[in-house]
């Protein structure tokens, strides 16, 4: 089995005056997480939005466990935190205190405060798991638990005529999977869908985090972010994540039809808590 233990890179909290005066690049290094999923390894970004860490596990041949980050100053990774697990890959499994999950492509998983032991596994090196992950600070110990995508509460939403046909699944949130903070699910677009999240919006009680996947290696997904009035844009690729402030819109349209994760940390937990802003006042 494989272990690694470093210290996990940091991702400063940006004002919004601070993001006027970013050129693409500097744009680029403090929202965009450009490397999420390598071979036996874990790939993870600290942001201090809310304190949550983001990243991804992809093992082969052997299984990649949850370190204990020296920067973390704890014993073991969920001393204080709870994590949330999306498996966007082949079937694989986790395996937490002994105790083994299998994750088919989609199925989420719940990971409680005060676990000690978290191992990341694929079936199929050929078609590796490839789980995405995300974790907020936890001040109880809710149960460690899966949820397929079949029971993750699909919801048909948008229409052809406004490019949008897209199913949404709910897996960490206050009518699934129990948590401190964290709430996560994810969105499939149909053939031919591109757009997501319009109209756009806002939310000051939490941060959030996309992970754009299903996008093929040709195409990529113009994610827009900024204050509603001030935006810009990440030009972003396949198995890449985007850090949304609590501050910034996060929407995005794609050059094909793609599926992204949404996870989100903060001080409110209620899924529809957006502050929306019209299509005719964006700028």
């Amino acid at each position: 089995m494989l272990t690694k233990t470093l210290s996990l890179p940091i991702r400063q909290a940006i004002a919004v005056t601070e993001m006027a005066q970013l050129g693409t690049e500097n744009l680029r290094e403090q929202f965009l997480i450009e490397s999420l999923f390598e071979a036996d390894e874990i790939q993870l970004v600290y942001t201090h939005y809310d304190r949550v860490i983001t990243g991804g596990a992809m093992p082969l041949l052997d299984a990649v466990e949850l370190p204990p980050y020296e920067n973390l100053k704890t014993d073991f990774f969920l001393k204080r935190r709870e994590l949330g697990v999306i498996n966007v890959g082949g079937t694989g499994s986790v395996t937490v205190d002994g105790e083994t999950y299998t994750l088919n492509t989609l199925d989420g998983l719940y990971v409680g405060q005060g676990s000690q032991s978290v191992q990341f596994r694929s079936d199929d090196p050929a078609t590796p798991a490839r789980y995405f992950l995300m974790s907020a600070p936890a001040h109880h110990a809710y149960p460690t638990a899966k949820l397929a995508k079949e029971d993750a509460n699909p919801t048909r939403l948008g229409a052809r005529e406004t490019a949008n046909e897209r199913t949404i699944y709910k897996y960490i949130h206050a009518g699934g999977l129990t948590s401190c903070q964290l709430v996560m699910g994810l969105t499939v677009l149909e053939p031919g869908s591109v757009w997501n999240t319009m109209p756009a919006h806002t939310h000051d009680r939490r941060m959030e985090v996309y992970c754009y996947f299903d996008l093929h290696s040709d195409h990529r997904v113009f994610h827009l972010m900024g204050p509603p009035q001030q935006t810009r844009h990440l030009v972003v690729a396949n198995h890449q994540a985007v850090l949304s402030p609590p501050w910034s819109i996060h929407s995005g349209c794609g050059t094909s039809s793609y599926s992204f994760i949404w996870g989100m940390a903060g001080e409110n937990m209620d899924f529809t808590d957006m502050d929306f802003t019209p299509i005719s006042e964006l700028k």
